[in-house]
């Protein structure tokens, strides 16, 4: 059995701000500080594992777009979440809803650095989110714009009445006893709600569904791509869950023991579910199975016995094969089913930690605390990236041309392709 959440009571409250020591606990030694290195580095790697899975199930003409996205959101999400977005999350916050130091943020001491910088990369997790989403029709300067908007300021207040400062003040959520361990809500589910604000406004890719309703499969160039992204994905998620426990100690190896069996045991629900559904067993649909049961297990991690962390994991993948049938049902065009994988994976997993709390199993007032938690995300992500999207649709324009989007996003957006060898065509398309 992994120790209680309480135990580890969200080491953040030890968070230090300019003028603030740190108390004994957390990155307090030489230690604690190395293992959230080791961490920090794990979920850097993570992009690498979107840019794969994300580039190989887009078209080939695309995959450099997408991955140049998978750069902004590392790059200007890292800028944007050191000048506003760690001040807004973890800055005084008497309020309960919004941090209010900590602007262009300046260390003290090393120990303030390695969290600042294991916190940028969970931030880059919620931004990347969105580009496999609205994959090959999305004019990158745009998206670099919204991904700016998402690590500074959406992600970071909803981050602020979960995990933001207990210094002085603290989140409303947090003051209700909201669980989020590692952010099945906080990261994943705000990302996709981003993500689906950004499709709903785009609209479907050209060809992607027919006028009669038909669903038309638009498949991805290269699915090796997706499966060693999947790889490296779940290998990044043993630094995105162990690492927040902020301390190199004994209670890592139940984190990681429940993040990895969920994990496999999303691959085997996404799996169940598509012979349920007497449909095709994809090797994109179950990889997305597995990721999404780590998605599930990421606010319980620390929280669960190990059998309901199988459980929770299990039913995430199924969750993401219904939701994937789901979106195609009402056309909403999510390129890599970031929706059903990080949004509706991480709302199941999010509302299990309620229902699986060890040693309070099944307590009605703690799963109605998860679900505001959860529903609360819902309520704050989404609108505000709609009004961000079509705001930037209106301005600058959000879609590619029609030509650009039929030529691929890869020569019309940035003058390179991923494959010469085999798209000379592009280079020459249009001329006579």
């Amino acid at each position: 059995m992994v120790p209680r959440a309480a135990t580890f009571a969200l080491p953040l409250v030890l968070l230090t701000l300019p003028g603030v020591a740190w108390a004994d606990g957390p990155l307090s030694t030489p230690a604690d500080i190395a293992w959230v290195a080791i961490s920090a580095a794990l979920v850097f790697f993570m992009q690498a594992g979107f840019a794969l899975l994300e580039g190989g199930t887009s078209r080939a003409k695309n995959s450099v777009n997408v991955i140049m996205k998978n750069y902004a959101d590392l790059c200007v999400g890292a800028l944007a979440f050191w000048a506003v977005g760690f001040a807004v999350m973890f800055g005084t916050n008497p309020s309960g809803w919004i941090g209010t130091t900590g602007f262009f943020y300046d260390p003290d001491t090393g120990a303030d650095a390695m969290f600042f910088v294991f916190q940028a990369m969970f931030a880059a997790t919620a931004a990347t989110i969105v580009s496999g989403a609205v994959a090959e029709r999305m004019r990158f300067f745009p998206y670099a714009l919204a991904s700016v908007v998402v690590t500074g300021f959406i992600y970071a207040v909803f981050g602020s009445w979960v995990w933001g400062s207990w210094i002085e003040g603290q989140g409303w959520l947090a003051q209700l006893g909201f669980i989020d361990f590692a952010g099945s809500t906080v990261v994943h589910s705000v990302g996709a709600w981003c993500a689906l604000a950004g499709v709903l406004v785009l609209g479907p890719r050209l060809g992607r569904y027919g006028r009669a309703g038909d669903v038309r499969a638009i498949p991805g160039h290269n699915l090796p791509m997706v499966a060693l992204g999947g790889f490296i994905l779940w290998l990044g998620w043993f630094g995105f869950n162990g690492g927040s426990t902020l301390a190199a100690s004994e209670d890592v190896g139940g984190v990681l023991l429940n993040t990895h069996l969920a994990g496999a045991a999303g691959w085997v629900g996404a799996t169940l579910m598509q012979r349920l559904l007497k449909a095709p067993v994809l090797m994109s649909h179950s990889v997305n199975g597995a990721i999404a049961g780590l998605v599930a297990i990421t606010a319980g991690c620390a929280s669960m016995n190990t059998g309901f962390a199988v459980l929770t994991g299990l039913i995430g993948g199924m969750i993401m094969v219904l939701g994937s049938r789901l979106l195609d049902a009402w056309q909403i065009d999510d390129v890599v089913g970031a929706v059903p994988v990080h949004g509706f994976a991480g709302v199941w997993g999010t509302i299990a930690t309620g229902l699986f709390y060890a040693d309070d199993l099944f307590n009605p007032e703690r799963v109605v605390i998860q679900a505001v938690g959860a529903f609360s995300a819902f309520l704050w992500a989404f609108p505000v990236a709609w009004v961000l999207f079509y705001a930037l649709k209106k301005i600058v324009g959000l879609r590619a041309d029609t030509l650009h989007e039929q030529r691929g996003l890869d020569y019309t957006e940035h003058a390179e392709i991923g494959y010469p060898e085999f798209q000379k065509e592009l280079t020459h398309g249009g001329q006579r």
